[in-house]
């Protein structure tokens, strides 16, 4: 697999291999593309907050959703990292992939391990995406393997989550 740099994700958006709904070109890094904060979700306080600014109190999970949108192709993974300024803030999350023919926004799971709260504006950058291409194309993919949350919209816990917008590949 191959890291794709900043100018190998513009290729692939310009030739529509890789889309990314809401796409900003300030969100792109150079081997990467952030992002954004759409909506915060408080499960203790069932708090959901999706403009102005979501205060995270210490030692508490919450759920973020992205505002971005993305199709990946059947030889693109996309390998997903917090950015370090959170980190730095005392936020903790668990990142993954993003397989090879995934569409949807995505659902990241977090915790404020601090002692003090932590603010995140809404429409701020939370995680990068680092592109990668496959050897060769999946034979099968998201889609057909599982899709469990393929077509998601907004924060979607489970595939049957009665908040999910798009139920049709559920």
């Amino acid at each position: 697999m191959a890291v794709l740099s900043d100018s190998d994700i513009l290729s692939l958006i310009e030739g529509q291999a890789l889309k990314i709904e809401g796409f900003a070109e300030s969100n792109l890094t150079p081997n990467g593309y952030d992002v954004t904060i759409d909506e915060v979700w408080l499960p203790e306080t069932d708090r959901r907050i999706k403009e102005g600014v979501a205060e995270i109190p210490p030692r508490e999970w919450f759920v973020i959703g992205t505002r971005e949108f993305l199709e990946l192709p059947s030889y693109i993974v996309g390998g997903i990292w917090i950015r370090t300024t959170w980190v730095r803030k005392g936020i903790l999350s668990s990142f993954g992939r993003i397989d090879a023919g995934f569409h949807g926004n995505l659902t990241f799971s977090a915790y404020n391990a601090s002692a003090a709260p932590v603010e995140l504006p809404i429409g701020e950058r939370f995680a990068q995406v680092v592109f990668e291409e496959l050897k060769s194309a999946a034979s099968k993919g998201y889609h057909d393997r599982s899709g469990n949350y393929q077509g998601q919209r907004g924060i979607t816990l489970k595939p049957n989550d009665p908040q999910r917008k798009d139920k049709s590949n559920a």
